[in-house]
């Protein structure tokens, strides 16, 4: 029995339909209430609850050899309220406590490139950088790096976990919308008026997943692993989009300075209209930031490979097209 949270987030949905694939019996650990869209049809086992609620996850993880911990929240908001760290540091340590307390054989924890330190550009980001909250730019990594902290606490009380660090996630089945999947959406109905400087780091959703499921066989405890895949230089990616699409990139590069101008308002604002921010101050700071990350540990220890980036972009306005959302 495999257990799964946040089984239809944009990593969750993708996983489990991998592993369904591979006939393995699973188990969807949701909220309650959650849309089932993303794993609707699939051939599982449902369990509602919450990861700030142990008494559930001890239910759900019952008779489980495997959990793949993906729930949390992704934010590039301030965490003014504290709900980041309720999730994803307080959820997280209740799911090792759960499950050591259920006797899991084995946690595969998904945490992020951003929860480790970065190092200054020119140096290559990999797992020997390690977690450190203080180092942290905003709430999300911060939080990330805490939890993957409350990981190997775990091991050090006997429990086998394997940590998974993605860079920036993109491609198909991305029901709930990311941020970047709100990019490409707002690209293609016109909305994108002006660019700025900057690169990131973004790896396919489907190699993500395969990652995630040789970690589970090949990983070693108490190891972590960042799944990356390709530079791309914000440019740059304009230009595909406008070859795939067929829309005209924006010509206008927006300076720095007043984008960090408009960062400042951008939380409220955001807020205010009740809708999924393009750029705060943390998502520029990331694009301007070291990006040189390595997946080498993944690739020689587990088999991690990922497919080029253009491929993934492509496959995503697809299938963001298919499936009417522009």
């Amino acid at each position: 029995m495999i257990v799964v949270t946040g089984a239809t987030g944009h990593v969750g949905n993708v996983l489990v339909r991998k592993l369904v694939e591979n006939e393995e019996e699973i188990r969807a650990f949701i909220l309650q209430s959650e849309d089932l869209k993303p794993i609707e049809g699939l051939d599982i086992e449902i369990v509602e609850g919450d990861v700030r609620d142990i008494d559930s996850l001890v239910n759900a993880f019952q008779g489980a050899e495997i959990v793949y911990h993906l729930a949390g929240i992704i934010s590039i908001m301030p965490d003014k309220d504290g709900f980041l760290y309720q999730v994803n540091v307080e959820g997280t340590r209740n799911v090792v406590n759960a499950c050591l307390k259920t006797g899991v054989k084995r946690l595969i924890y998904i945490s992020s490139v951003h929860a480790l330190k970065e190092p200054p550009k020119g140096i290559i980001i990999d797992e020997n950088c390690g977690f450190d909250p203080q180092y942290s730019r905003g709430g999300y990594d911060e939080t990330k790096a805490t939890a993957s902290l409350e990981v190997l606490k775990g091991i050090d009380r006997g429990l086998e976990a394997v940590i998974i660090c993605p860079s920036g996630i993109i491609g198909p089945y991305d029901y709930n919308i990311s941020q970047m999947g709100t990019l490409f959406i707002n690209y293609i109905n016109g909305d994108i008026k002006a660019y700025l400087d900057g690169a990131y780091d973004f790896v396919d959703v489907r190699d993500v997943a395969e990652g995630i499921i040789l970690a589970s066989k090949h990983g070693k405890s108490g190891e972590t692993y960042i799944l990356s895949g390709e530079k791309i230089e914000v440019p740059e990616l304009m230009n595909y989009l406008e070859k795939i699409t067929g829309v005209k990139a924006p010509s206008f590069k927006a300076p720095l300075w007043l984008l960090k101008i408009f960062s400042k308002f951008t939380p409220i604002y955001y807020k205010f209209i009740k809708d999924k921010p393009l750029f705060t101050g943390y998502s520029i700071e990331v694009l301007n930031s070291n990006c040189d990350i390595s997946s080498k540990k993944a690739q020689n220890e587990l088999g991690f490979s990922s497919r080029p980036i253009t491929e993934s972009i492509k496959d995503s306005i697809e299938w963001f097209k298919e499936n009417k959302y522009v």
